[in-house]
Formats: structure tokens, sequence, C-alpha cells
């Protein structure tokens, strides 16, 4: 496997983490593929604005492209750009993010790669020091996928992550090693293009937390 070059974060130090951030913005504004941690697993990250950037994901990660990626944004005004947030949901995003929990909406903005083609996105706000940081750097959404070969285990670790890839020909330009992250579930989903949200996927986030929100909320609208 080509050499990717990779950029070890000391979480303790700010500095350290700004201009991992700060490197991170540059290969993304150029439409590279970075790995990075979040507060689930490590994803694949690309401007999800730049079709040419996300076809690079969906190789890398050996994807089918009618398969829709996950997006992360920076906060609730970022998804708004994207997505169709309703006051309701906006009031349950404002009370659930940041946080491990991925929402699908109806999309606002032609993604039609980052979608699948779909007329809906999966959007959430990560928990994680870094992606705060990053976002301070990047006015745009990125990918959110989990950085793994599809079908096989999530990383939580750069090591599980090289492993899956020796060999492959599709790559990263740039991996973020924040250490060994905490073994979480992935993200819980949950639908909201329907009339009753659905669940898609339970995790990280209990349902019964997501449902008490959202029935707090829909009384007082």
């Amino acid at each position: 496997m080509t050499r990717i070059k990779r950029v070890a974060l000391n979480m303790k130090n700010i500095k350290i983490v700004t201009d991992a951030a700060k490197e991170a913005a540059r290969v993304l504004e150029r439409g590279g593929v970075i790995v990075y941690p979040t507060d689930t697993v490590y994803g694949l990250g690309a401007n999800a604005l730049n079709g040419a950037a996300v076809r690079r994901v969906f190789a890398i990660k050996g994807r089918f492209t009618t398969k829709p990626l996950p997006v992360a944004v920076a906060r609730i005004a970022m998804a708004r750009r994207i997505a169709i947030v309703s006051k309701s949901t906006g009031r349950f995003l404002a009370k659930i993010w940041p946080g491990a929990v991925t929402v699908i909406l109806p999309c606002r903005r032609k993604l039609s790669l980052a979608v699948g083609g779909s007329n809906s996105i999966g959007v959430r706000q990560p928990d994680h020091l870094f992606t705060r940081a990053l976002f301070a750097h990047i006015n745009f959404p990125i990918t959110a996928t989990s950085a793994n070969i599809a079908g096989k285990a999530s990383a939580n670790d750069i090591q599980s992550f090289l492993r899956q890839f020796t060999g492959k020909k599709h790559k990263p330009d740039l991996i973020i090693d924040g250490g060994k992250l905490p073994r979480r579930k992935p993200s819980t989903v949950i639908d909201l293009t329907k009339e009753k949200p659905a669940v898609v996927r339970k995790g990280a986030v209990s349902v019964k937390k997501i449902f008490g929100l959202l029935k707090n909320i829909s009384k007082r609208a």
C-alpha cells in the first residue's frame, strides 16, 4: 500500500488539534479524502458538495453508489442548507445534537451522489474535538461514512483501518490519527421524512430517549 500521510493527534494539545484540522481542511478543499476520528468510529471524509470527491469515497470504500452516504455538519444551520428542517425538527436537533444520532431528512439541495439518487439525506453533528476544530476551517458538509471496506467491521483505531486497505488501489490522502477510540455503538439512525418517525438503526443513543424528545416537542408544537 502506498504510504498515506498520517498526522497524530494529542487531544490535550489544542494547537496540535488545530494544526491537524487546518491540514485536513486544505485536503478537503482541494477535493481530497481524509480518515478522521468521530465520537463513534473513524470516518471517511470528503466535501459532500464535490461530486468527484464523493465518487472517491465510494471507490475507497468499495460501496455501491446507490447506497447513500451519511453527511456530517457543523451545526443545524449547515444542515438547513442541504436538507429541509422544519421548526419542530430544528427543536429536536437542538436537543439531540451534537451526538451519535443520524437524522434522515428531505433533501433541499441536489446531492445525487452522496444520497445515492435519493430525495433524502442522513445528517448528523458529531460530538468530537477534532470535528469541531475541522468545521472551524471549512464551510461545507463532509461525508461521514465509516472508514472501512463495505461489509467489513468499522475501525476504532488506525491499524484496523490500514489492515483492511493493504494492497487496495483506492486510498485516502490523509489520516488523522486520534488514537484508539472507545468502543461504542454506531450512531442511532432515525427517519423523519415520513409522517411518523421510524428507527432505521438502533445505536449509541437509546430509541426511548429519542422518541421521548420527539413526543415532548410535538406536544409543544
